[in-house]
């Protein structure tokens, strides 16, 4: 039964991804224009209004395909009964080009984004086309055809701004997002932010200053650059959402991204302006489309806040040699993530308003009772964390004062695609580690409770720059030294060090001792609860459409006098546009002040607290050393040579499905990628085919 309904959902997945699909696809044909004006005649006599049809066919397609997709990830087993074979899809999502610039992109990255170019250039084709055809300048401008042409082409480019803006901020979402019904998690999917961030500023770009170069050379931009039109485009409100769109597209650079981070953070909420200007310049026909993505922005944002209010504390502190510190927070039970899940993290004492990822390197399998991260010092908040916390080091009390935390998430994949293959080989480097720690203590647990769906091998390969950061291997060495039941080969490389005749077992043995710190948790009894399920979020994300559609339909009908309803208006007034914001902002914080209390409910029947018992339960760590270690390999002085690291993996596994993981430095992602690539090539006649599946696990923000 569970089965057949899964099988219907994803049938409706596909129909409401292809209707909407259809719908950019026709909607710059003169056809849909005609018959959609009709349409929106005939719906302005209803109850809900033009207002109704736009926001039902333009917006709620894709709600409803979040709705159904969380409903979809609930339902959908989370382990793998099968182990895939080589099919199309596996083989376009294996890398096909490698490059320095681009980056790596997979079959199917590029299939998407040559389908979405052509989505463009249609677009713009068909829409200049009849322009051109038509040939009606606006008489007051008294434009030449090339000066016609030159406007039209200038507004064309505006349309293919809206249709950028329009997935802007699908990829960025967290608990509401979409993307995770492609298997794709948020690390990865802010690429995609950035490029079509990037060309919504580009179209931006082309439509502003075409439209100003026409005014300039009619002398009329005084006259039309501060205008504020009651009815229709307001050319000031455009102008405003370029330049507010410009100032966060420039912040955002990575050369200013990495070096001033609080200005691209703080820059980057001006989001706000832009998106209520773009409404008012473009008016409430184009803003439905575009919709879909704000209002389940809004909803995600909402309820992360929501999720972090309770501000919970650290539990202990672990500090490494290589100035890294391992924080472990107190968890519910209840609450099981995935491994590689990602959780964000607000210290109030650092910054207030600053959130920053973190690679959960515990297993909920392993470790109920708590969640751990690895932090490498490396930027202002980082460095600013492992001073507060190297400060209570040097305390005398064997109890450290409480240090308040707020968290978002976990958010991570819906199932465990590393148990689908044969083998596995782990590839890291510095503390890119961190998402295999996860890993390598869920394959672990599953081995430790008899479970027989695990890879066969599985090869790890760590490079670091010097000895020290091998520490951080500390939290799976159980696994290490247990080679025959996890059947795991660890290879070291340390690149800027030489050491010759060492093994690895000698290098931990040598490596200072870490110390646990216990901190006090009286400033808090709160535990990490998780966001809120995936079916509460699709009734959440139904309950905020209703209400929405009811407002917006309320504010119309008894808001604004019927003299000011004309019954076709080419745009929006302002004061349409207003009542869909209060409509917008009423109905997300009544759905928001609906979670509130069912969330608090919840919390005071359901979850327990936590107490001091819980934070020195945490044990003292050393570097256990035998000489089990001494079947792994430690390498000095060079990188891997990933060709023929590969190659012998291939020759040890013979013909099979090889999962491929890596997660480090760009570089070293390219490097692999290629020898996934040259490995996988078809083999002779009598040989069988290995097939490397290339996984990467995180996307530096």
């Amino acid at each position: 039964m569970v089965r057949l309904f899964l099988v219907i959902l994803k049938l409706l997945l596909i129909l409401i991804s292809a209707g909407w699909i259809s719908l950019w696809l026709l909607k710059p044909t003169e056809v849909w224009t005609r018959k959609w004006k009709g349409a929106e005649e005939k719906a302005t006599a209803t109850v809900f209004g033009y207002n109704g049809l736009d926001f039902a066919v333009y917006t709620f397609p894709i709600i409803a395909l979040a709705i159904i997709g969380f409903v979809y990830l609930e339902l959908k087993p989370k382990e793998p009964k099968m182990r895939p074979g080589r099919s199309s899809i596996t083989a376009l999502s294996s890398p096909l080009i490698i490059n320095s610039y681009l980056g790596i992109l997979s079959g199917i990255e590029i299939l998407a984004s040559s389908l979405f170019i052509i989505f463009l250039a249609w677009t713009f084709y068909a829409r200049i086309s009849n322009d051109f055809r038509k040939m009606t300048p606006d008489k007051s401008f008294k434009l030449t055809p090339w000066q016609y042409k030159m406007s039209r082409m200038a507004t064309r480019c505006g349309l293919l701004a809206e249709a950028c803006l329009a997935l802007l901020l699908l990829p960025i979402l967290r608990g509401m997002s979409i993307f995770r019904l492609l298997g794709i998690q948020f690390e990865a999917s802010v690429r995609y932010h950035i490029c079509l961030g990037t060309a919504m500023i580009f179209f931006a770009t082309l439509h502003g200053t075409g439209t100003l170069f026409i005014w300039g050379i009619k002398h009329r931009i005084q006259d039309e650059m501060w205008k504020w039109q009651k009815t229709g485009r307001i050319y000031l409100a455009g102008e405003i959402a370029l330049i507010t769109g410009l100032v966060i597209w420039i912040t955002a650079l990575p050369q200013i991204r990495r070096k001033w981070f609080q200005t691209f953070y703080y820059t980057h909420h001006l989001y706000i302006v832009f998106l209520v200007f773009f409404l008012f310049h473009g008016g409430d026909r184009h803003f439905y489309m575009v919709f879909p993505g704000v209002f389940l922005f809004a909803l995600d944002k909402l309820l992360r806040i929501i999720q972090s209010r309770p501000e919970t504390c650290i539990l202990s502190a672990r500090v490494f040699p290589s100035k890294a510190i391992e924080l472990t927070l107190p968890n519910d039970p209840r609450l099981k993530y995935a491994p590689t899940s990602v959780i964000f993290l607000k210290i109030p004492s650092i910054s207030e308003f600053q959130w920053h990822p973190f690679s959960i390197t515990s297993s909920s399998s392993v470790n109920e009772q708590a969640i751990s991260i690895i932090i490498k010092c490396e930027g202002q908040w980082t460095t600013s964390l492992y001073n507060q916390i190297h400060a209570e080091k040097d305390s005398e009390s064997d109890l450290r004062k409480c240090i308040p935390i707020a968290i978002e998430g976990p958010y991570g994949p819906t199932s465990l695609h590393f148990l689908r293959y044969d083998h596995l080989l782990l590839v890291a480097g510095g503390i890119g580690l961190t998402p295999f720690l996860s890993i390598l203590q869920e394959i672990g647990s599953k081995l430790n409770n008899g479970r027989n769906r695990y890879p066969a091998q599985i090869q790890f390969i760590y490079t670091v720059k010097n000895s020290q950061e091998i520490c951080l291997l500390d939290p799976i060495l159980s696994q290490l030294l247990d080679i025959e039941q996890f059947h795991i080969k660890l290879k070291v490389f340390v690149t800027r060090e030489n050491q010759p005749s060492t093994t690895l077992r000698e290098v931990l043995r040598d490596l200072p001792d870490m110390q646990i710190i216990n901190f006090s948790t009286t400033c808090s009894s709160y535990i990490t609860y998780g966001p809120q399920n995936l079916p509460w979020m699709a009734a959440i994300a139904l309950f905020s459409s209703i209400i929405f559609l009811l407002l917006l339909s309320f504010f119309n009908h008894f808001v604004v006098p019927p003299s000011k309803k004309p019954s076709r208006p080419k745009n929006s007034t302002s004061l349409i546009d207003l009542l869909l914001i209060c409509s917008f902002f009423v109905a997300v914080v009544f759905s928001a002040l609906v979670v509130v209390i069912i969330r608090w409910k919840r919390l005071r029947q359901e979850f327990p607290l936590f107490s001091d018992k819980q934070s020195q339960s945490m044990k003292q760590s050393s570097h256990e050393v035998n000489r089990a270690l001494d079947e792994h390999e430690i390498h000095f002085g060079g990188r891997p040579n990933f060709q023929d690291i590969f190659s012998n993996f291939k020759n040890e596994c013979g013909g099979s499905e090889i999962g491929v993981l890596v997660c480090g430095p760009e570089t070293m992602k390219q490097n692999v990628a290629s020898a996934c690539k040259l490995n996988s090539q078809v083999p002779g006649m009598n040989s069988r085919k290995t097939n490397f599946c290339f996984h990467s696990l995180n996307f530096t923000l």
